[in-house]
């Protein structure tokens, strides 16, 4: 497994969390303190940490100590990644509903020509 697939599962794995996706949610309007995060969560502060260290490994968030506080800020490069790959998958995808949609017409052409489906009154 390449680094550029790893990248891509970690990310994927941090997301797969509704708890995480509400801290990234959160850090896309702007930055936070660990404690301002904290407040609106019904957990206990560890098992937030815990979350927060799993966004960090992946590269979604950083954080830094400032003063007593530790801020957390949304690094959005880390998705460029993931959005690359996934714009692949929907280019594959749409090309194979566009030959399915241009086969189905053919058919409905060729059966309309054959005269094989006639319209009952």
């Amino acid at each position: 497994m390449d680094n550029h697939e790893l990248t891509i599962d970690r990310v994927f794995h941090a997301l797969s969390d509704p708890t995480r996706r509400a801290i990234v949610m959160r850090l896309s309007a702007k930055p936070s303190a660990v404690g301002d995060l904290f407040a609106p969560m019904p957990m206990a502060l560890p098992t937030l940490l815990k979350h927060i260290r799993v966004l960090e490994e992946c590269g979604l968030v950083a954080t830094k100590k400032v003063g007593r506080e530790r801020i957390c800020e949304m690094q959005p490069e880390a998705l460029r990644t993931t959005d690359a790959w996934l714009a692949q998958q929907r280019s594959v995808l749409e090309a194979r509903l566009d030959r399915m949609e241009a086969y189905v017409l053919d058919l409905q052409k060729t059966e309309n020509k054959n005269g094989r489906r006639k319209k009952r009154k």
